[in-house]
């Protein structure tokens, strides 16, 4: 009788190829990383087999028979791994990755969504705080040492500083970065309000009211500040255009830190040059990056900085915290963490 349960068992093992495969470590191709960073994590999931390449030309001949691929990926990786299951990029937004050969694919698709976060909302307030307290003024008067001009033109000028507490904040998009946005907001003393396309989940303590995309229209005259934080999708191409600025305060701030394309840059020129809106940050553009010649960089209302805003000192720790859960969740068959709905775009 022993004999044939040992007999049995080695049959089970011959015929389970999936008991085999789990043995073997999934194959994942890194692009991207430092060879610390690939350390660190091969260091931390020793149950996965990472291929670090340098450039693309590498990866496309490691990844013929990889499982999984860390970093940028093009149409040509994809179509070269046949056998890819899993792709994690580095950044919130995918709207670069959504080509045929990925979205028409089973292939799990997962982004660095909320670890970029805090340091996009800190951005996004930085750049409120920058138009709101005249300090684009300063700066430009900081070259001729001109103290009193300063002060002067502050003081004298069509708009002068002013206090962030009791103004409306409107969060357009209050996904990961959207809700940190609304944090720092509430802690200057605003009243946030927001949109966000799922509103069936708890509402923030820091947020009056949740408020479904199709009702932007009624709520862009309320608010004294905008904060566009939404993915770019074919929804969300153009949403601020020039019927949607017409609407917004003559005084108003606009913040975006989103995807240049989300705002109508034709229709943003004109309503700027039309005299209204109190100022606008952008740290993305369309075209990005913007050209020299473009009106945009010559109106004093308007601060740009070079999309930067995705970069701080900790936020790599963070990714690389989500890369290294993401690999063991893969090796073990679990569920990831920020699976991206490819259909719509975030």
């Amino acid at each position: 009788m022993r004999r044939w349960l040992v007999f049995l068992v080695l049959i089970g093992c011959l015929t389970a190829p999936e008991s085999v495969a789990r043995r073997s470590p999934p194959r994942v191709v890194v692009m991207g990383l430092s060879a610390d960073e690939v350390a660190a994590l091969r260091t931390a999931v020793p149950q996965v087999q990472l291929v670090p390449v340098a450039d693309e030309e590498a990866a496309r001949g490691a990844i013929v028979d990889a499982e999984g691929f860390l970093g940028r990926p093009s149409p040509q990786l994809v179509a070269a791994g046949e056998r890819l299951r899993w792709i994690q990029v580095y950044s919130a937004g995918v709207d670069r990755y959504r080509f045929a050969a990925l979205t028409q694919s089973e292939i799990v698709l997962t982004n660095a969504k909320i670890v970029q976060g805090p340091n996009v909302a800190d951005h996004a307030v930085a750049l409120l705080l920058v138009l709101t307290r005249g300090l684009h003024v300063a700066l430009r008067k900081h070259g001729a040492h001109d103290w009193r001009g300063t002060r002067r033109a502050l003081r004298e000028g069509p708009r002068r500083p002013i206090e962030l507490s009791d103004k409306i904040a409107l969060v357009v998009g209050l996904g990961g970065i959207g809700s940190a946005i609304a944090e720092r907001a509430a802690g200057f003393g605003m009243r946030v309000i927001a949109t966000k396309r799922d509103i069936s989940g708890p509402r923030p303590p820091h947020v009056e009211s949740i408020h479904r995309p199709s009702e932007l229209h009624a709520l862009l005259p309320q608010a004294d500040v905008v904060f566009l934080a939404v993915p770019l999708t074919e929804q969300t191409r153009g949403l601020l255009g020039a019927t949607e600025l017409a609407v917004m305060k003559p005084d108003a701030f606009l913040i975006n830190i989103a995807r240049g394309p989300v705002i109508d840059t034709d229709a943003l020129v004109a309503t700027l040059e039309g005299g209204r809106l109190a100022g606008v940050g952008l740290d993305v553009t369309d075209p990005e990056p913007l050209p020299p010649e473009h009106p945009l960089w010559t109106i004093d209302r308007v601060v740009i900085t070079p999309h930067m805003a995705g970069t701080s000192d900790r936020v790599w720790a963070r990714k690389l915290e989500l890369l290294e859960d993401n690999l063991r969740r893969f090796a073990n068959d679990e569920p990831l963490r920020n699976v991206v709905d490819k259909a719509q775009g975030y």
